[in-house]
């Protein structure tokens, strides 16, 4: 299982979301993708976005006003 990681500090709705589709299709299934935010929409647009497209948001912690996600990668 690989562990990739990617920064969207900085960036606004809808970009981190954009940064995380590109980066997901080219891991594989069962691999992490580790982010970091600070937009203050991202909780819910990452909850949603794992949600509709069937990954699993494995854990979600905010620090100092900067978000961190992992998401696995559960489908092609």
């Amino acid at each position: 299982m690989a562990v990739v990681e990617l920064d969207c500090k900085g960036l606004n709705c809808p970009m981190p979301i954009v940064k995380i589709s590109r980066a997901i299709k080219a891991l594989q299934i069962g691999d992490r993708l580790h982010v970091l935010a600070s937009d203050p929409s991202f909780k819910a647009d990452v909850e949603a976005w794992a949600k509709r497209l069937g990954h699993t948001l494995v854990e979600f912690t905010e620090t100092s006003g900067i978000q961190s996600a992992t998401l696995e990668k559960k489908v092609g």
